[in-house]
């Protein structure tokens, strides 16, 4: 994301089909308690990847906000998936070693939750990631995670896992 006159939001929160926006596709990511969890869909906007859902009546808490730890799954997933797209990163399986949320708004049944992630720095072992994650446009997550270097996934090239492109 360029510095010039941006802000952290300026991808995320985009406007849309009222109940899937525009450019989004489901994807087909990680295992089984994925996708009971999901759908989750994915949009390439050719610089970055934005991954978001709509909240459902089985995401939400008594109140019929999304339930915290559903934002955290999601979170858990945003960021490997958006390094997936780093055009000088192997595609690799990234287990996490620390998650870090702040919750700062809601997200209520029906919304769309949306986010976007970047690559902070790489070493040897790990990889350092941060991402913003919106409700209906609105602020509701700020994310940071660490993840483990793990196994290539298949030869480790595969430059669009997620058939966004």
């Amino acid at each position: 994301m360029s510095k010039q006159h941006s802000t952290p939001f300026d991808d995320i929160g985009t406007a849309g089909d009222p109940l899937i926006p525009d450019g989004f596709r489901a994807v087909k990511v990680g295992g089984r308690f994925i996708q009971q969890s999901g759908p989750l869909y994915g949009k390439w906007t050719g610089e970055r990847l934005l991954l978001g859902f709509r909240v459902e009546e089985r995401h939400t808490n008594p109140l019929q906000m999304c339930h915290g730890g559903m934002l955290a799954t999601f979170a858990d997933m945003l960021m490997p998936c958006a390094v997936m797209y780093q055009p000088d990163m192997a595609r690799r399986f990234l287990p996490t070693i620390s998650l870090q949320i702040d919750y700062m708004g809601a997200a209520p049944l029906g919304s769309w939750v949306q986010g976007q992630a970047d690559v902070l720095r790489t070493t040897r072992n790990m990889l350092f990631c941060q991402g913003l994650v919106t409700a209906d446009g609105e602020p509701a997550l700020r994310v940071s995670g660490i993840f483990k270097m793990g196994p290539l996934i298949e030869h480790g090239d595969a430059r669009d896992p997620l058939g966004l492109k």
